[in-house]
Parts: structure tokens; C-alpha cells; sequence
């Protein structure tokens, strides 16, 4: 049986969201949890992209010591030179560097000879394997370049160190018999191919990123890459839930299989939902609320005669549990941080208190506190601090028959301050006040509400995207009353975008 590398780029290819900003935190209890599925290795970011986005890989490479961390760059010294200070001080430090290689990059993007293409990827293979154990090289457009240009350029740069050599389809343009076709090509073509790890990386444009990237394997690929939920540009990348539950279940046609923990992709699947905001819609394949819902009553006869007349995959198998322990306001605090470490989180002895103290004022006014609560509670209040420039005090909102007037109460800088607007609906008028006190010009792209667990006392979970201060930004608020929650995930998409002006002054170099 075939080991596959699975590669997670869910904290640099999936931030690439549009109006996904995760703050430090997050990434760091992403990073985390994705070291608890056993990833292979966790693509932190791109180091030279911003100060904070350095010093976010750095803390990563720093505190994850069971996958390898990597960071992108592009084939220049100073792209380099940055990563290499923000990786130094990972486990087995690893760097991706990357340069188009198709036609249509070659002459609108690059303005490069194919010459040229290969003399600076192999200046800069050399140069990264001076510093780095392992060197990952991606041509960008694999996937529309020349098959025997590539088969060269592949040759070239495994020569002057790469170890690993991605083959990308960018766009989201392959099909998957002309995908597999490359690694063929590349196997059958390239002398030093069987030197390095094949990686295949897919975009879902024409929602074919897991097929294609199954195709990658069975044609050679010995390293996947994509992101929880397939989420990504445009329409995303290669779902890797998808590929490893692929792998597991049909392993006898692939013959291959992956070193993930199968049961945390649940756990995983729903911090990256809940922290950039991304819904997992109903029908998504291994982790949509309906993978295992069965409507039929053939079906439902079926299942209960037995369960694989209809279901391939055992929701206990990816992390669904029916076993989801109850906890209330009587519930003590052994038995709340007893929880929160079988759900998953590491919680540090400073912040169980103030969790705790959450724990109970929720618990005060909500009858029961299923683990989803729990879930979407620590989340709310463990990571959510590098960014709270402008925080909630109080919101009321007023309603007659054809206005509604919202006064609202925030602390900024130790300093509370007080505003009322108007509008013809209470969540707008919400927003008219807000957008008058952060003195910022915003523009609601989205807004989204959806319950968390079940229940007339449920917690509201909004999520909203916004453009502001020329930047796409999303939050996230969390509270029994809707229009407490919808402030809260107005705020929170503000204070990432003061927090991304605050630390990400440098902008991507060119």
C-alpha cells in the first residue's frame, strides 16, 4: 500500500478566499488542529507577503512539531531570504518556491524566454537548498504548458537540488485523463524523476480538483495538496477530506492511502468553517450535514437492515459522534475542561477561568450546552484577541411601525462611546450606527445568519463580508440575541481590517 503525502495550503492557497482575514490566533489554532489530523506538511503562508503573515509562519514553524511547515515564495533572494528567517526554527524546514512555465504566463506575465524561465528557476533551486533541507518547485500553468519543455525544466531543476516538484493546474483547466497524462509523461521522460516526490495541486473551476488530483495518483503523484473544505481562489482548491476518504475507502482500486487521522477531519472541517467564515454547504461530500442523512424510505429501510446497503462511509469513521455529552449550568469546571481536551482544544491554565466564566454566564440562559456550543464558544473567546481594537458594551434597538433606532455602546482605547441611527430594518440600523462610530466608509457584501446546534434557545452565528478601507474583510459574531450576534461580526470584520493595517504594513514586494 502506497503512502500519499497529504500538503495543506488551507492557511495560504484558502486565506486566498475572497474576504477570508484570519488573525494569528486562528491561524495558529488551525495550524494546530491540522497537526492533529497528522498532515504531512502545513503551508503556513507566504512569508514575504507582509510582516504579519512572517511573523505568523514563523510562530507556526515554531509550534508545530508533528507536520513539516513550509512557506511560499517566489524565485527572488530577498522572497527567500525572508522565508528562511520565519522557517529557520521549524522541524525540517521546508520551502516552496514557484515560476510560471506555461505560454500564456511565459509572454503576458513573465515576458520571459523559456530560456529564461529555466535559468532562474535553477538559480534560485541552488540557492533555497543551500539554506533548506527540503525544497519544493512548482511551474505554475503546468497544466497548459508544453510537455516537452516541461519534462526539460523539471529535469534542470531537480538536478540543482529540488526535492520535491509540483505540478500544478492552476486554472482549474485539466481534465482528468489529460492530467494524469502529464504525470505519465513526466515519469516516463525525466531521468531523475523517481529522485523526487511528484505533488499535484488542483483547482476546482470546472469542479474536477479532487478527480483530477486522483488521477495525479494513479499516474505517479506521491503528494497531494489542497485545503480543508476545499476552500480557496475562486472556486477553490482540491477538497483533502475528500482525497483521503477517496483513498481509504476505494483503496483497493488505488492501492494507496494517507497517514491522516481520519476521525479528527469533523473537528477539523468545522474550526476552518467557523474561523474564515466559509459555510460548509448541506450536500459537501465526507463533511456536509447531509453526508449521512438518508431521506428515502428505501434508504432509511435500507440502512437500518444494514448500514453499507447505502452508506460507504461511516460518519464515526471522519469524527461524527452521537455521542455528544450535554453539559449545563450545574456542570462543574473538571468536567468543562475535561470536555473542551476530548473536542480537541489545548486550553492554557490562564484562559480556563476566563473560558469557564463564559461557560457559566451562557449556561445561565441556555438550557443545555451541546458540544457544537462548546465548540463555537471557545472559538469565540479564545481566539479572538489580536484584533479587538473596538469592542461591544451594550446594543438595544427600538422598533414602531416603520422605523427602527439603534443606540449602541463601544469601548475603544479604554473609552466608551455612545451613538443611535436609524433605519427601516433593526440589523441595518445596527450597521448605519456602527459604520458612524468606526468613522470608516463600509460596504456589506454579505450577510449571513445560521443557528449552532438546535433549539428555540440556539445560538445565532452571523457571518458577514464587507469591503473597507479598500480591503475585503469578513467577521464573525456569536450570541443568543440575533442582533448582538450581527454587531459582534460587524465589529470583528473591522478590527481585522485595523489589525491587518497594523501589522501588515509592508506590502507583497515586487
Amino acid at each position: 500500500m502506497q503512502r500519499i503525502k497529504i500538503y495543506d495550503t488551507t492557511l495560504r492557497d484558502g486565506e486566498q478566499t475572497p474576504g477570508v482575514n484570519l488573525n494569528f490566533s486562528e491561524k495558529l489554532e488551525i495550524a494546530k488542529q491540522l497537526e492533529r489530523l497528522n498532515v504531512d506538511v502545513i503551508e503556513a503562508g507566504f512569508p514575504a507577503a507582509s510582516k504579519g503573515d512572517a511573523a505568523a509562519v514563523q510562530k507556526i514553524a515554531q509550534s508545530v512539531k508533528n507536520s513539516t511547515v513550509t512557506g511560499l515564495a517566489r524565485c527572488t533572494q530577498k522572497d527567500m531570504d525572508i522565508a528562511w528567517e520565519a522557517l529557520k526554527d521549524g522541524v525540517n524546514p521546508r520551502l516552496h518556491i514557484f515560476l510560471a512555465t506555461s505560454p500564456i504566463h511565459r509572454e503576458y506575465k513573465l515576458k520571459m524566454s523559456k530560456e529564461q524561465v529555466v535559468e532562474q528557476s535553477v538559480a534560485a533551486v541552488k540557492y533555497a537548498a543551500a539554506k533548506f533541507p527540503v525544497v519544493q518547485w512548482s511551474a505554475e500553468d503546468a497544466s497548459r504548458t508544453e510537455l516537452d519543455f516541461l519534462a526539460e525544466i523539471v529535469e534542470k531543476v531537480i538536478q540543482a537540488g529540488a526535492n520535491v516538484i509540483n505540478i500544478p493546474d492552476t486554472v482549474g483547466y485539466g481534465t482528468p485523463y489529460d492530467y494524469g497524462q502529464i504525470f505519465k509523461y513526466l515519469k516516463q521522460n525525466v531521468p531523475s524523476i523517481d529522485k523526487v516526490d511528484l505533488s499535484t495541486h488542483c483547482h476546482d473551476d470546472l469542479g474536477m480538483a479532487v478527480a483530477n488530483s486522483l488521477a495525479a495518483v494513479e499516474n505517479g503523484a506521491t503528494q497531494v495538496e489542497g485545503t480543508i473544505n476545499g476552500i480557496g481562489e475562486r472556486a477553490g482548491n482540491t477538497a483533502l477530506e475528500e482525497v483521503a476518504l477517496a483513498l481509504r475507502i476505494r483503496n483497493d482500486y488505488y492501492k494507496a492511502d494517507t497517514r491522516l487521522v481520519l476521525q479528527e477531519i469533523s473537528r477539523t472541517s468545522t474550526i476552518v468553517s467557523k474561523l474564515t467564515g466559509m459555510v460548509v454547504p448541506a450536500n459537501k461530500a465526507v463533511v456536509g450535514a447531509n453526508a449521512f442523512a438518508h431521506e428515502s424510505g428505501i434508504h432509511q429501510d435500507g440502512v437500518l437492515k444494514e448500514k453499507s446497503t447505502y452508506e460507504i462511509i461511516s460518519p464515526e469513521l471522519v469524527g461524527f459522534s452521537s455521542n455528544n455529552l450535554v453539559l449545563g449550568k450545574h456542570s462543574g469546571r473538571h468536567a468543562f475542561t475535561n470536555r473542551l481536551e476530548e473536542l480537541g482544544f489545548v486550553i492554557e491554565e490562564d484562559e480556563v477561568n476566563e473560558l469557564f466564566a463564559a461557560f457559566k454566564d451562557l449556561a445561565d440562559r441556555k438550557k443545555e450546552m451541546t458540544d457544537d456550543d462548546l465548540v463555537a464558544l471557545v472559538l469565540e473567546n479564545k481566539i479572538s484577541k489580536d484584533d479587538q481594537y473596538y469592542q461591544l458594551v451594550n446594543v438595544s434597538v427600538q422598533s414602531n411601525e416603520n422605523e427602527h433606532t439603534a443606540t449602541i455602546t463601544l469601548t475603544n482605547n479604554n473609552e466608551n462611546i455612545t451613538e443611535t441611527g436609524s433605519a427601516k430594518g433593526s440589523v441595518e440600523a445596527v450597521y448605519n450606527t456602527l459604520e458612524k462610530m468606526v468613522d470608516e466608509s463600509v460596504n456589506l457584501l454579505d450577510y449571513r445568519i445560521q443557528s449552532v446546534g438546535g433549539g428555540r434557545d440556539a445560538l445565532a452565528q452571523v457571518f458577514v463580508k464587507m469591503r473597507c478601507a479598500d480591503m475585503d474583510t469578513s467577521g464573525r459574531g456569536l450570541a443568543q440575541d440575533v442582533i448582538e450576534a450581527s454587531a459582534k461580526a460587524y465589529l470583528n470584520a473591522i478590527n481585522r481590517v485595523l489589525y491587518l493595517k497594523e501589522n501588515n504594513e509592508s506590502e507583497l514586494v515586487n
